[in-house]
């Protein structure tokens, strides 16, 4: 076999097996997590080092491989008509094909193989396996796709600059590569990781919790002002005994005059009780707390930055007058995260959202339209500006009356408790849509 034949079919392998070698270090280099080529070099890893350049200088070693992959196709593009065309020359000759036909079957041959070849082997086989094991091919060909750019150094530099300057003709500024992910991606990516066994229900339902956190204000659940129990500078000593036993709680706002637009501190029940018990009773005012205040509308995660930076466990949320709307507590807080929290004292404690059966729902009357919105995937109309089920029923006109129900075409709304004109309790039923 000719020797010049040989060159070229070496050739051609070696320009397809470079082609691959581009291929894969571009969907590599974009495909690895940044955080685990940290915690890589953590471990010692000594090629996490030189990957985590490569894949910290997007920009450059993705304009690399470009530049070999162009290289690579025109060379391929060259040598295949003419290897091609040698090596089924003498069989064309054996045949008696004419020179004309020789030629365009060597093009067509040539340009069929090459392009198979080039595709599979070159671009989707290593495409697959860069994305599958982004980690290991990272590190396997950033050392000499490094080497590679620093030696294509001044080509590259003229070519990305060359494509800045023409993007700046049409107003487009050339931008870096993002690593971060916005908050719907995060969401996203929880909810895949959980569906492919990476994260458990908890771990997802924490995360989720996390960005609702976020996204609420204070009003949302705090303990509306009616709720809020009290205890008054005018009590007995007796009085405020019978309150702390009565209820159960271990902080009480402290009000004046009996009226809850004047809370002027609190006290903590331990402190009180423990010198009850040592027969050290003393004024209450002297067991008194400062009490932080926040607006309805503060964003939960600054109520809650304000509450550790005062080391207060309850704060007390005022309106838009300046008077009493509520207090939250830590644990208020806290349950936005994690969940319900319950101690010995909750056992008869009923859960906001309870169910009866599948279509049949018991409802507190604090609970939230955007949380019946998410589980049960209900609309309210005219309720933009109403937080509760209790505020969108009295939107409705009602007169607060036990079993008087509120029906739409997919739910229906009943009263089950109703103290004070303060609805309480709800009854959800769905309806079957056919």
């Amino acid at each position: 076999m000719d020797i010049l034949l040989v060159l070229n079919l070496a050739l051609l392998v070696l320009l397809i097996v470079l082609t691959a070698f581009f291929v894969g270090s571009e969907f590599a280099v974009v495909k690895v997590r940044m955080s685990r080529l940290d915690q890589m070099i953590q471990e010692g890893n000594k090629g996490a080092v030189l990957a985590k350049k490569v894949a910290s200088d997007l920009d450059y070693y993705l304009s690399a491989c470009q530049l070999g992959i162009t290289i690579t196709a025109l060379g391929l593009g060259a040598l295949g008509k003419p290897t091609v065309e040698k090596l089924l020359g003498p069989v064309f000759d054996e045949f008696g094909v004419a020179a004309a036909l020789s030629t365009i079957l060597s093009y067509t041959i040539a340009f069929v193989s090459v392009t198979f070849l080039h595709v599979v082997i070159g671009e989707l086989a290593p495409k697959t396996l860069a994305i599958q094991y982004a980690e290991r091919m990272t590190l396997l060909l950033a050392p000499a796709l490094y080497v590679f750019g620093k030696i294509m150094y001044p080509f590259i530099w003229v070519m990305n600059g060359s494509a800045r300057i023409f993007l700046r003709l049409f107003g487009v500024q050339p931008a870096g590569h993002e690593q971060a992910h916005s908050e719907e991606e995060l969401k996203i990516i929880m909810s895949q990781s959980f569906k492919s066994g990476e994260i458990n229900q908890t771990e997802l339902a924490l995360m989720q919790n996390v960005f609702a956190f976020d996204e609420r204000v204070t009003k949302d659940i705090m303990v509306p002002r009616m709720n809020v129990t009290t205890l008054s500078l005018s009590m007995t000593w007796a009085e405020v005994l019978q309150i702390m036993t009565d209820n159960q709680y271990t902080r009480y706002p402290v009000i004046e005059d009996f009226d809850k637009d004047k809370i002027i501190g609190y006290v903590n029940v331990k402190e009180v009780l423990t010198d009850q018990a040592n027969d050290q009773q003393r004024d209450l005012q002297k067991y008194m707390k400062e009490i932080p205040a926040v607006s309805e509308m503060t964003p939960l995660q600054e109520t809650l930055l304000k509450m550790k930076v005062t080391r207060s466990h309850i704060a007390l949320v005022i309106d838009e007058y300046g008077g009493t709307a509520g207090m939250i507590a830590m644990e208020d807080l806290l349950e936005e995260i994690v969940g319900e929290i319950r101690d010995e004292f909750d056992e008869d404690e009923q859960a906001d959202i309870e169910t009866v059966s599948k279509t049949e729902y018991h409802l507190s009357g604090t609970v939230l339209l955007a949380d019946l919105k998410e589980r049960f995937n209900l609309t309210f109309a005219d309720a933009e500006e109403i937080d509760t089920i209790a505020g969108f029923i009295q939107a409705q006109g009602t007169d607060y009356q036990v079993g008087e129900t509120l029906e739409t075409e997919t739910y229906d709304l009943e009263l089950l408790h109703v103290e004070n004109y303060q609805i309480q309790q709800v009854k959800l039923v769905l309806k079957q849509i056919s």
